[in-house]
């Protein structure tokens, strides 16, 4: 019974809309008459949940832009640092046919005969999507028009100019409050109710306040408190609420895994919104075959580097920490590490062995794990829940927001971040002992960090990159930190001392060879054996380019694994923004580029 009510509602709009082709995409224009169908309560639910769009299991990919993963794919990001960028070659983004869906009904919805709280509900999921919307584009363009009504061929606003940031950010802030005032708190199973409005007022709050913060070239700094404050305010109102908690069953080695493995999010209760799947009854999340092993993206040895030590000591403080090989620097870690990343001795379903990890070049020799189900069954594996919003994120959130302010108290950081800290298994944050003795690696990725609290943030700002390394989240922080010359930094893999035989399954026996870039890989019965008699995994090890399977930082004499060679250059501000498609101002000669781009 656990996921069918949203299933039944999404049937019902099929079954109504059958007759309408395309009706999800056709309803603005001339498909639904508002007289005709803003009748009833059952028309509001029935468009309403038309709008529902939830982030699912592919959203494990999402860090793939960031400095937490390596990717072979088309990265818009990595395409503007390495390229000649302009607004005819970056322009994506630039669509507005979801905005009119939603303009379209907050037109339309009061023509229901329904009470005014049940109208009230459905405004304010309808203005929850539309800040949504509105947050994309902001974090893309900042500076954009903001439509609030639904506009229809040769309406003169079609051909406006960009709003400023600070409005339209207002706006979104108004609509947030809105929801987060009038959207009930029992609604359908996978579908947002007040309190993952709230999660989303708070992300955006928290996202505009540190974007203005650390962004001068906007000129509103001295704004950013009010945000950072709401940020702080809507997340103690979660937390007050007792709704929530962090799933801890004192399981250190397990919990925090079963997050993302889970058969069923919704009775969890650190799961603000679940998007719920069943590969019986309706599509598939299993995206196995896109995360573990060599599909596009490999953990970076800088994510890696990042998880403290188990004992809650800093891995960058250890001698010789840069040339620690995979089963040494996995050894005695954070044990969000190993669910996290697949670790030495990681067994796959299919296998009765642990898995030898597989080196190739443009990967990084890390395997993800996160998002990936440990089965053979596909229905299994195709039938885990995706947690949309997680309390994870609203404790970090206020953390964090209260550190900015300047306000944090070990008492918040026992109430926030050291709750992860324990289901963790981790010692607890110690507020003065972060901030007399900051950790001078973090410092130098986040110069613009300051003050009294400087140390804290850095190591919240750890916390953060940890606890939600794969979920999509880091390349959005980065940005709104002014931390986008840490993506000049090619991402790099494994490090090997040079050529020879290596054990990667912590057992002490060698697994792998790797060998000379002009030798021959033996056949197989020329193959040497290891102890086990069991034939060791050929390399050929090289210079980035050569005929080989291992690209290495020294080639034959050795280094980290090297994903690819090509410089890279973050421009700021510029690259913290993308320009207006070209066809676009051509279109509309009002809206003007932003930030030099041309």
């Amino acid at each position: 019974m656990k996921k069918f009510s949203i299933y039944i509602i999404i049937g019902v709009l099929i079954l109504s809309a059958s007759c309408k082709k395309g009706f999800l995409d056709r309803y603005p224009q001339d498909a639904i008459s508002p007289a005709l169908f803003f009748k009833s309560e059952e028309d509001l639910t029935l468009y309403v949940n038309g709008l529902l769009s939830l982030p699912g299991t592919y959203a494990y990919l999402g860090d793939q832009s960031s400095d937490n993963m390596a990717s072979t794919a088309a990265l818009e990001i990595k395409n503007i640092m390495i390229g000649s960028p302009s607004s005819q070659n970056v322009n994506s983004g630039w669509d507005w046919g979801r905005l009119r869906n939603i303009n379209y009904f907050l037109d339309n919805y009061n023509k229901a005969t329904a009470t005014q709280d049940v109208k009230d509900h459905y405004a304010g999921l309808a203005r929850y999507y539309r800040a949504s919307f509105y947050f994309g584009k902001i974090s893309l363009f900042s500076d954009v028009p903001w439509y609030g009504h639904t506009l229809n061929p040769g309406d003169s606003a079609l051909y406006k100019g960009r709003d400023s940031r600070a409005m339209v950010v207002d706006s979104i802030m108004a609509d947030l409050l809105f929801a987060a005032t009038h959207v009930r708190t029992t609604v359908p199973s996978g579908t947002p109710g007040v309190w993952a409005v709230k999660m989303l007022y708070a992300r955006f709050a928290l996202y505009e306040g540190t974007f203005r913060k650390y962004h001068p070239e906007l000129n509103l700094q001295s704004t950013a408190s009010r945000f950072l404050d709401t940020a702080r305010a809507v997340t103690q109102d979660i937390i007050s609420s007792g709704n929530f908690s962090i799933y801890n069953t004192g399981k250190p080695n397990q919990d925090y895994a079963t997050l993302f493995n889970s058969q069923d999010l919704l009775p969890n209760k650190e799961v603000i919104l679940a998007n719920p799947y069943d590969a019986n009854k309706s599509g598939s999340g299993n995206n196995n075959g896109t995360v573990f092993g060599d599909y596009e993206q490999s953990p970076s040895r800088d994510l890696i580097q990042t998880y403290l030590m188990r004992d809650g000591s800093r891995f960058t403080d250890i001698p010789g920490y840069d040339k620690m090989q995979f089963v040494q620097e996995f050894n005695l870690r954070d044990p969000r590490m190993q669910q996290t990343m697949a670790g030495p001795g990681f067994t796959r379903a299919s296998d009765t062995k642990p898995y030898i990890q597989r080196l190739s070049k443009n990967f990084t020799g890390y395997h993800q794990l996160k998002g990936y189900t440990n089965t053979t069954d596909n229905i299994i594996a195709g039938s885990v829940d995706f947690p949309v919003y997680r309390y994870a994120e609203a404790l970090l959130t206020f953390a964090e927001a209260k550190a900015e302010l300047g306000t944090l108290t070990q008492t918040d950081l026992d109430q926030s971040v050291n709750l992860l800290r324990t289901r963790a298994g981790m010692p607890a944050m110690n507020l003065t002992i972060s901030n007399t003795n900051p950790d001078l690696v973090q410092a130098a990725k986040y110069p613009d960090v300051i003050g009294a609290m400087k140390g804290v943030i850095l190591e919240i700002r750890r916390e953060r990159r940890v606890e939600f390394a794969m979920e999509g989240y880091r390349y959005d922080d980065l940005m709104r930190w002014h931390a986008g010359k840490l993506l000049e930094k090619t991402p790099e893999g494994m490090y090997f001392p040079g050529l020879g035989k290596y054990d990667l399954t912590g057992d002490g026996i060698e697994d792998i060879i790797l060998i000379d870039k002009d030798q021959d890989i033996p056949t197989e019965d020329q193959k040497v054996k290891n102890s086990l008699g069991v034939t060791l995994l050929y390399y050929k090890a090289g210079n980035y380019g050569e005929n080989v399977t291992v690209y290495l930082k020294n080639g034959t004499a050795g280094g980290t694994m090297v994903t690819e060679t090509t410089k890279r250059q973050f421009i700021e501000p510029k690259f913290y923004y993308r320009p207006i498609p070209y066809t676009q101002v051509v279109l509309n000669p009002n809206l003007k580029q932003i930030f030099d781009w041309q």
